[in-house]
């Protein structure tokens, strides 16, 4: 009766809402104190201080035409300063023809999708991902391939990705620092792929665009350095949001860069805007185009995700959980000590811990559990974690 692919995709992505609003009614029972959920990638930080207050001069200030339409691209003045920002980074010459703001890097990876993508044309995920990405590919007519990142250290295995690369390839997406493992793809790993991408797309005569979703790329610890795609990859388009960085996420806002050595890159900028018309977004919201255009070098306070990871990460070692220590973003992907990682979620939810199985990011034996959650909250789930560990003889 309804979208076959939609309703069949229903399950996987609805994974991390049914453990939310399953926290919910165990609140209602237990108490807010007495349920500790790890569910949701929703930071519990508010903006940081230099974000209100450009929102408060922007609201109180008498600037005629703030809250009209503009160019479905966004501001010019918000595009070029975003082009500006990026160009220092990645060494690559970028300019506002370069840049469309988008509500999110969700809208920024469904307008780059439906820009690129003829029917039947195939793009390859990284696993484990975002689930979401499935069907985003699909809904642009394309076709998901899975490809499984190496076992442990969830880094590419650029062997598995050649392999898997046909004459209906079209883009690889890429997200880094990752969700749900927070590795951050090596610089050298990312260097062998686009050798590979090269060699593939002479032998084929194709063209293989490099899709990097970057909500995370801001939040990185331990001095780690997210190698930059754009400077890597001639063919990259690189998409990101504030929702994150600046924990904005109710607000969707974000921007797609194009490479400026994409051939025929005017055009697919022609294409992208069109896109973001015709898909119903229109253009990004107005007033926080210009919020993020001021506040390009801030980010949410770090050390304090840092804190939180770190109590968790040595906490669930500690005890017997195995986990690789994450690189950036705000999630723990621990190894789960039985094989059905939806048993174990269930067991966890005995002692009120709600985590989300692998399964739904497409990695089977794991559970995510993020951090981004108050510090009490994990100070008080410490001990629950411990009894679950037990329970699996961990501990």
């Amino acid at each position: 009766m309804f979208n076959k692919k939609l309703t069949e995709n229903l399950e996987k992505s609805s994974m991390i809402r049914a453990m939310f609003e399953e926290g919910a009614r165990l609140k209602k029972i237990y108490g807010e104190d007495n349920v500790y959920d790890f569910s949701l990638g929703n930071p519990e930080v508010e903006p940081p201080a230099e974000v209100l207050e450009t929102l408060k001069k922007y609201v109180n200030s008498d600037e005629p035409g703030l809250h009209k339409y503009m160019n479905n691209a966004g501001y010019p003045e918000v595009r070029a300063k975003v082009a500006a920002y990026l160009q220092k980074k990645c060494g690559i010459a970028l300019d506002e023809s370069n840049i469309v703001m988008v509500c999110g890097a969700a809208a920024g990876l469904n307008v780059t999708l439906k820009a690129l993508l003829n029917p039947g044309e195939e793009v390859i995920v990284l696993a484990p991902f975002f689930v979401e990405y499935g069907t985003y590919i699909e809904q642009a007519g394309g076709k998901p391939v899975i490809v499984n990142t190496i076992k442990d250290s969830f880094q590419i295995d650029v062997e598995a990705v050649e392999k898997a690369i046909t004459d209906m390839t079209k883009a690889i997406i890429i997200n880094s620092p990752n969700n749900p493992t927070g590795t951050i793809y090596s610089k050298e790993s990312l260097e062998k792929l686009n050798k590979a991408l090269e060699k593939k797309e002479a032998e084929l005569g194709i063209n293989i665009f490099i899709i990097s979703d970057e909500p995370y790329v801001s939040l990185v610890y331990d001095g780690a350095e997210v190698p930059n795609i754009l400077s890597i990859f001639k063919k990259s388009i690189s998409i990101n949001s504030f929702s994150k960085s600046l924990a904005l996420p109710g607000e969707r806002i974000g921007y797609i860069a194009t490479s400026s050595r994409i051939p025929g890159v005017d055009e697919l900028f022609s294409v992208m805007v069109t896109l973001n018309r015709t898909l119903g977004f229109v253009n990004a919201p107005s007033l926080f185009q210009k919020v993020i255009a001021d506040n390009l070098d801030v980010a949410v306070d770090i050390d304090n995700y840092k804190m939180k990871r770190d109590m968790l990460y040595n906490h669930l070692t500690k005890v017997g959980f195995k986990c690789v220590k994450p690189q950036g973003a705000f999630y723990l992907f621990v190894k789960a000590p039985i094989e059905d990682d939806v048993a174990f979620c269930k067991a966890a939810a005995k002692y009120n811990l709600l985590l989300v199985p692998g399964t739904g990011f497409c990695g089977p034996g794991y559970v995510r559990i993020a951090y981004c959650v108050d510090k009490g909250m994990i100070e008080r789930s410490l001990d629950a974690f411990t009894k679950l560990a037990i329970e699996f003889g961990l501990n």
